[in-house]
């Protein structure tokens, strides 16, 4: 699973990538970081619950889940049509799961808006239209194609045409593909076509220094404007972000409390980047390593214990189960087991956020 960052010209959205991809919070994660290429990067995903789980089980090292980040080509109008590196963009916004848009929330006269303007929502509605018109595009092609082979009875080919229209007539309503309501079918069907604005948007609103809880005008419109899209917003200053990305811990922590910040807006980011991927953690703990893993939200047990390894999900036979409440109130796995509080799961068990888990297998 992975995140594209997209956004218009000098928005931030480079500082954003190169701030997240080279924080010190990854170095120090005990994750093994890296940059794969150069717009390409893992970020590890902050979990205050992996502390808590060490306060009783201590391992060797602690390895926190992550997500891949591409910082993705910029954008401009008329980009659907081929307009500055638009086919390249389009591209890449196929390849990944979510976008994250950089919109620009402060006022510098010395970093000159594409527009001539900084209206941070008429930049989320230049990225959102050039995404419904290239699903548009996408559409078209593809429908005539579906209909002259169900006119020959293939049931696939028919469900595909129907879906396509209804497509139709959600992009029609000027509404991005996420804003329909779709079965596990339909969406598949979407997915096989990388139709570009049924995936789940985040956007984050890059604030000056003045406005780092982005309580101020620009980030309130795009709220607004999210809420009616359904996405989600967070507020992060890339530059004050990218300053603090090269600390060390202790003038990090210095730095954030100057700032009035109990965290880096990036450790908030990463994490609701994870949630609009659509993940959520569990945790495996023993002597040997703390770890989170990720999982669809709604994944069976068989399915986490595949994220460790395929044959764990090929040979399933039943996880051990216990919250990282039951860790605290009883202080060891033995004293959870003795309080009859593991819970033995079978094939069925849909996995829940933060269950701490032991797999057997065959």
């Amino acid at each position: 699973m992975e995140a594209g960052i997209v956004g218009l010209p000098n928005v931030g959205k480079s500082t954003l990538f190169n701030a997240l991809t080279q924080s010190k919070l990854a170095q120090s994660a005990n994750y093994p970081f890296c940059t794969i290429e150069p717009n390409e990067g893992i970020v590890p995903v902050p979990d205050e619950r992996l502390q808590r789980i060490c306060q009783y089980i201590v391992p060797q090292k602690i390895i926190p889940t992550a997500l891949k980040l591409v910082d993705i080509a910029g954008i401009v109008k008329g980009a659907s049509e081929g307009q500055g590196l638009g086919n390249k963009f389009l591209t890449h916004i196929r390849e990944v799961d979510a976008i994250l848009q950089v919109v620009r929330c402060f006022e510098d006269p010395d970093v000159i808006h594409v527009t001539g303007q900084v209206d941070p929502v008429s930049d989320i509605e230049t990225v959102e239209i050039e995404l419904m018109l290239a699903d548009a595009q996408t559409i078209d092609t593809a429908l005539p194609k579906a209909e002259r082979a169900a006119k020959g009875g293939d049931k696939e080919m028919a469900a595909r045409v129907a879906v396509l229209k209804k497509c139709q007539e959600v992009i029609a309503r000027d509404q991005p593909l996420r804003k329909g309501e779709w079965d596990k079918g339909e969406a598949k069907i979407i997915a096989s076509y990388g139709l570009l604005s049924a995936k789940p948007v985040l956007y984050v609103a890059n604030v000056d220094e003045t406005d780092l809880r982005g309580e101020g005008p620009m980030v309130q419109k795009v709220r607004a404007f999210a809420e009616k899209v359904g996405a989600g917003v967070v507020p992060v200053c890339a530059k004050l972000e990218a300053e603090i990305a090269e600390l060390d811990e202790a003038d990090r922590e210095m730095m954030l409390s100057e700032s009035g910040l109990t965290e880096p807006a990036l450790a908030v980011l990463a994490r609701e980047a994870y949630r609009t991927l659509g993940l959520q953690s569990y945790f495996t703990a023993g002597e040997k390593e703390v770890r989170a893993w990720p999982v669809p939200v709604g994944a069976t047990a068989p399915q986490a214990a595949g994220v460790i390894h395929s044959d764990f999900e090929k040979g399933f036979i039943r996880a051990e189960v216990y919250s990282l409440e039951d860790l605290e109130q009883f202080k060891s796995e033995k004293e959870i087991r003795a309080a009859g509080k593991l819970r033995v799961e079978g094939k069925a068990y849909v996995m829940q956020d933060g269950d701490i888990c032991h797999f057997l297998f065959s």
